[in-house]
């Protein structure tokens, strides 16, 4: 048997296969010092740092006897102390998921997942909360499939990103069912009205705007939108956005702006397919639902031997990392991700108080980015 606490320390001891000292007190990233002064119930640890412990000790499996509520008192022998009525019945050990909060986000390849993934972690953290991360990959588990592993370990509360509640063919009943146990759960980006439950989104309608307004100013009046499939609330708000843009600032007619949207599949891929569609219809800047599809404009027009920016200008949406190092670095419209994680935290944490909190949409403004991906549009030379 492996003590985790010194012989004859006031403390608990944990079998063999059970975590050491050492991994807890890497785990919540505090002194060995700290993680013993916990499990004894000692005074001299803040609130945060006793929180950060807890949930170390939950993620690594460890069961916590109850004493006076949290561990058992050990004997003159180190054994813990418990009746000779106790050995004969097991107690009810406190549930593995205290502390645990699930995070259910698409698959991470576009950077701006993982940059959501982390800004909600350290929030999570400095309450002490440990985030379970469940990535949704092609052919793997689905949203649902995840939601129901979460369930069954206990986990506190879950946040979605960018998930099912953003797809308009999907049945918005799984989180009627999810409330319906008890679940808190907070949703990033894809507002659904017919969901009952706080939500965090940035304005994609006046993203696309500042995009489009951008451009403008630059003299470019033949500007396309590269964006996602129209079932996605994003996709749909992206466009009310170019179309209300295009009739209020460069004076389109309705029918003419919808011409110039190309709704295709997000990532390199679906931005080079729009990219050949909307160059052939003569524009001169493409605003792009994502960095990603920026840079696959971006190829696609090196393709046609023209240059960006002065063959054509391209805004992209989002600003995840690196993007700002690109060749040519891209202008785009920022996601305030670490002031939305923020909010979706503090919405989960006062449902999983049991506070009354408003079941609405909280909007965050975008921020436009300029960089070197845009450009005055270029003369059409007379021959």
């Amino acid at each position: 048997m492996t003590d985790l606490l010194p012989p004859g320390a006031d403390g608990q001891r944990l079998t063999a296969g059970t975590p050491r000292l050492a991994d807890i007190a890497g785990r919540a990233s505090v002194s060995e010092a700290t993680v013993s002064r916990v499990l004894n119930g000692r005074p001299g640890v803040a609130d945060t740092t006793r929180q950060r412990v807890l949930a170390a000790l939950d993620t690594l499996g460890h069961e916590r006897d109850e004493r006076h509520g949290r561990h058992g008192r050990p004997e003159r022998d180190g054994r813990p102390e418990r009746s000779r009525q106790g050995e004969r019945s097991a107690r009810a050990p406190k549930p593995r998921g205290a502390g645990l909060i699930g995070l259910v986000t698409p698959e991470l390849t576009n950077p701006v997942f993982p940059a959501f993934a982390q800004a909600v972690e350290q929030v999570l953290a400095g309450h002490g909360h440990t985030p379970v991360l469940c990535t949704q990959l092609p052919g793997g588990a689905t949203e649902d499939e995840l939601v129901e592993q979460l369930v069954e370990r206990g986990v506190g509360g879950i946040v979605f990103l960018s998930g099912l509640h953003a797809d308009t063919s999907a049945d918005p009943a799984r989180y009627a069912a999810l409330a319906a146990r008890g679940v808190p759960h907070v949703l990033i980006n894809g507002y659904n009205e017919r969901v009952n439950a706080p939500f965090v989104s940035a304005d994609d309608h006046a993203a696309v705007r500042m995009a489009v307004g951008h451009l403008a100013e630059l003299g470019h009046r033949r500007i396309g939108l590269a964006t996602g499939p129209q079932r996605y609330v994003p996709s749909r708000r992206k466009r009310e956005g170019f179309l209300d843009a295009s009739v209020g600032l460069l004076g389109l007619a309705w029918s003419e702006a919808e011409e110039l949207v190309c709704s295709t599949l997000f990532g390199v891929e679906g931005g080079q397919v729009a990219a050949d569609a909307l160059l052939g219809l003569g524009c001169t800047g493409i605003v792009c639902a994502s960095d990603l599809m920026a840079l696959g404009v971006v190829r696609a027009a090196r393709g046609r031997g023209l240059g960006v920016p002065y063959d054509i200008s391209v805004v992209g949406y989002d600003d995840s990392r690196l993007i700002a190092f690109t060749d040519p670095p891209l202008t785009t419209v920022r996601q305030p991700v670490r002031a939305m994680a923020a909010a979706a935290v503090a919405a989960l944490l006062e449902e999983m108080a049991g506070s009354p909190i408003q079941r609405t949409e909280y909007v965050f403004q975008p921020e436009l980015v300029v960089r070197g991906s845009t450009a005055g549009a270029r003369v059409p030379r007379r021959h």
